[in-house]
């Protein structure tokens, strides 16, 4: 039998995602071990987040500042938008060094199983820079899923009326691994989007 306290921290780091209780029960007793200032840290810092980050009102992508650096960033083309689904994937894109436009964050992707329409996601603000006039491509960058695919040919319908071209990520098999685990989908969409070398 934990104490009541630990126990209940094991609780609450269960809920966090991928934490199993077995994780869950490590962190508790890391927290334990830990000096008062470690643990005070890392109070402040889940404290911090909550308090100071917020979601960008332009791309909802997270932000300290409103709007965020991408969307006042004076480097940056605001004649491309890149959509991704959550704000973990601008990190990712960003990361490349390659796109210099600006960002739309889904905050999801539609899913009827789980019960996410078309409302429930930032698609409004989408559309309504689009319909502003001064954007001339949308990159789709959504997650090679089956939620992910139904989103993104959703909004390809939506967009292609307002006079912008609508591009998708490349999709395909992955650096470093070997062809014989490529799956018939990832190797389909690999051949169809080949290029000239």
């Amino acid at each position: 039998m934990l104490p009541e306290p630990l126990s209940r921290l094991v609780e609450q780091l269960q809920k966090l995602p991928g934490i199993g209780a077995k994780s869950a029960q490590r962190l508790a007793f890391h927290v334990l071990r830990a000096t008062r200032e470690d643990a005070e840290r890392l109070c402040a810092a889940v404290r911090d987040v909550k308090d100071l980050v917020s979601y960008c009102s332009v791309c909802n992508n997270i932000t300290a500042v409103d709007p965020c650096a991408i969307c006042s960033g004076a480097n940056r083309d605001p004649k491309m938008i890149c959509v991704v689904e959550e704000p973990q994937s601008v990190e990712v894109v960003e990361r490349t060094r390659e796109f210099k436009g600006g960002y739309h964050v889904l905050m999801g992707s539609l899913s009827p199983l789980r019960g996410v329409g078309p409302d429930d996601l930032k698609i409004k603000g989408l559309l309504a820079r689009v319909g502003g006039g001064t954007v001339e491509e949308v990159i789709l960058a959504t997650n090679p899923t089956v939620e992910g695919e139904a989103t993104a040919l959703y909004l390809a319908r939506l967009l292609k009326p307002l006079g912008v071209r609508v591009s998708r990520i490349a999709m395909g098999v992955p650096v470093g691994s070997d062809l014989e685990y490529a799956d018939e989908v990832t190797m389909t969409r690999a051949m169809e989007n080949r290029r000239d070398v």
